[in-house]
């Protein structure tokens, strides 16, 4: 089977480039790294939110292009099914399936908001309520899967799509200073502690690149 490629923007800035290289880790996949140059003018469109299509990142594998990133980790789990990337069971499944699909299309003002920014620490940073319902509804869905599937990830034992769904929300809460309740803040840390976040997160720390539009204080 031969190698794939995995095309991603800013580590710093593009939570879906992050995405789409959790899902193609967590599958076993094995991949290349090619990033588009922040100065791609559709590139900085996607990452300033002034498109309706996000098309990076993308994977090219074989003879397939996919850069939906519900869709690169339905193929993933086509293709390594043993890697377990959907929960066992059939009910945990389609909440699995569920709550990645209300990440992926959700939380608008949450991601227009507290953009993804890495490199960034905003302490006691005022939180609007619109964005503060964002968090709210994100919680309950973390407390919920916690509580039934008894973590420490969203579905028990074993990493999911969801969890790589979720994760760059994790990214936002800490660069943004968002407060968390035990049980969130518990899985917040798995999260970031998770060795391909950390990877993800050391290479960011090294990006030159700079959007001002996203560094700016607000």
């Amino acid at each position: 089977m031969s190698k794939a490629t995995l095309f991603i923007s800013s580590k710093n800035y593009s939570s879906w480039s992050l995405r789409g290289f959790l899902l193609a880790r967590m599958a076993g996949l094995d991949f290349d790294i090619q990033q588009v140059s922040a100065d791609d003018p559709n590139l900085r469109a996607e990452l300033l939110m002034q498109t309706s299509s996000i098309r990076i990142p993308y994977l090219v594998h074989e003879d397939v292009t996919i850069w939906d990133t519900l869709a690169m980790a339905e193929y993933l789990n086509e293709l390594h099914p043993a890697a377990g990337m959907l929960p066992e069971e059939r009910i945990a499944r389609a909440r699995c399936r569920s709550i990645s699909g209300e990440m992926h299309s959700g939380f608008a003002a949450l991601r227009e908001s507290l953009p993804m920014n890495l490199k960034m620490f905003r302490p006691n940073f005022t939180i609007w309520s619109a964005v503060q319902a964002d968090i709210d509804r994100i919680t309950e869905i973390w407390r919920e899967c916690l509580g039934t599937w008894k973590g420490p990830w969203l579905f028990g034992e074993h990493r999911t799509i969801a969890d790589a769904m979720f994760a760059p929300v994790v990214t936002r809460f800490q660069t943004y200073d968002v407060k968390m309740d035990p049980v969130c803040d518990r899985f917040c840390r798995n999260i970031l502690a998770w060795p391909d976040m950390r990877e993800w997160f050391a290479s960011a720390q090294k990006e030159p690149e700079q959007i001002e539009e996203l560094d700016v204080e607000f």
